[in-house]
């Protein structure tokens, strides 16, 4: 373990969800942070934190926030070649650049090499914490696996599953995704900070026995996660009705076959129908916002207000490769842009918790990252509120924390990441 060390700055300290009363009252700022064996030990006054551990190293980030780092709830590793690929929709982007990329990945070489660049990159934008579809090779989340654990990473990952629907190189089926899930769970799931996501693509790729079998290996391992996606686009619905015709909904064709849950991960959710909107708040899975590949793949807007009152949970995330950015800066943007054109406008400390403490919540990790707290693991990132003109000629207007920290959300980039720091270890 590295020294401890203690981080002088603006150090953000979540006390509440700000979905829950005054949004700027939902954190306060201390001075410094105690680091030791990986861990937040203390936070508060700089002389306190120097009594309590006279021989830690001081780093000072006096003008910087610092910051839980950012977690992304729902992401696709193999398609980081291809982000900002142009003018498709959901089933044309998977036909047309997806498959193509994916099935690239047959070759464990170069499916090492993707999964590095993928975390090299999020990495930079200040990203600690991810989960991430992988293809439906095993080894490709080997590989993601393997570059998380190399880089000490808490990190969330599973083989996707599909037996129809898309290239024969890319298919498996009910019995091999069971049987390939199951040896990725007995060699990863819960060694060091990795988590498994049971993960299916969605419904129209998988068949009703491949589904069936993936959640009977959830009820087996009922500590994974499971990942898919859920009512991206008004087209899938369709697909899906036409492939499902006896399902109630396009929820269904998952609480069916036993993929319903409280650790269970829906990306995109934006055309539910109000019996999905209660059985999902019912069942307390969570439903995770895509904000930039919502409105790049031209899928819609998700409501957050009314998810919120329906008492959904909520993570928030890049999707990328549909997603266009690796920056959780620039989906928290995106979010509040969406915000603004369904009627609620994202506070500050809404969006910034959502990147953090809300993903950590989605993913079952809470009590491990995403505040700044005795405990917790030390993941954190240093922001700087001023990293380019712009931005700093308004943030200098600023009269509180908030209004400090918005320029920053709507205009800045990796940039903006002075110091990464995983479980206390400064990342270069």
């Amino acid at each position: 373990m590295p020294p401890p060390r203690i981080l002088t700055g603006q150090v953000l300290c979540f006390t509440r969800s700000p979905f829950q009363g005054d949004p700027a009252g939902s954190a306060h700022l201390d001075e410094a942070v105690l680091i030791e064996n990986g861990h937040v030990t203390r936070t508060g006054p700089l002389a306190d934190l120097r009594t309590a551990a006279p021989d830690a190293r001081i780093e000072r980030y006096d003008n910087h926030l610092i910051s839980p780092g950012f977690i992304d709830a729902h992401a696709h590793y193999p398609q980081t070649g291809i982000i900002a690929s142009w003018g498709k929709r959901l089933r044309d982007w998977l036909e047309t650049y997806t498959f193509p990329e994916e099935m690239r990945l047959a070759d464990p070489a170069y499916a090492h090499r993707i999964a590095n660049r993928y975390l090299d990159l999020t990495l930079a934008n200040g990203t600690t914490t991810v989960a991430t579809f992988c293809t439906s090779h095993a080894h490709s989340a080997d590989a993601f696996f393997e570059a998380a654990q190399s880089r000490n990473l808490r990190a969330v990952a599973g083989k996707t599953c599909m037996d129809r629907n898309a290239p024969a190189a890319l298919l498996d089926t009910a019995q091999s995704a069971y049987d390939d899930s199951a040896a990725l769970i007995a060699r990863w799931h819960g060694t060091g900070r990795l988590t498994y996501a049971i993960t299916p693509r969605f419904s129209p790729t998988s068949t009703p026995d491949q589904l069936s079998a993936l959640g009977a290996l959830w009820a087996e391992h009922p500590t994974c996660l499971m990942q898919t996606h859920l009512s991206e686009q008004a087209e899938e619905i369709d697909w899906v009705r036409s492939l499902f015709p006896s399902a109630r909904d396009y929820f269904d064709t998952y609480e069916a076959h036993g993929l319903l849950g409280s650790r269970g991960l829906y990306g995109h959710a934006i055309h539910l129908t109000a019996r999905e909107r209660a059985r999902l708040a019912e069942t307390g899975a969570a439903l995770i916002h895509c904000p930039t590949s919502n409105t790049f793949i031209g899928s819609g807007l998700f409501d957050m207000a009314a998810r919120l009152e329906d008492g959904h949970r909520i993570g928030l995330a890049t999707d990328t490769g549909g997603g266009s950015s690796f920056s959780m800066l620039r989906t928290m943007a995106a979010a509040y842009e969406i915000g603004q054109l369904s009627g609620n406008a994202l506070h500050p400390a809404q969006l910034w918790w959502l990147a953090t403490a809300g993903s950590a919540d989605a993913l079952h990790l809470s009590d491990r990252i995403g505040t700044i707290a005795p405990g917790m693991e030390a993941d954190l990132v240093a922001i700087n509120l001023a990293s380019t003109p712009a931005i700093a000629q308004r943030a200098a207007r600023a009269e509180d924390l908030w209004q400090a920290v918005f320029p920053t959300i709507m205009m800045a980039d990796d940039r903006a990441i002075a110091q990464i720091w995983v479980t206390g270890t400064p990342q270069s």
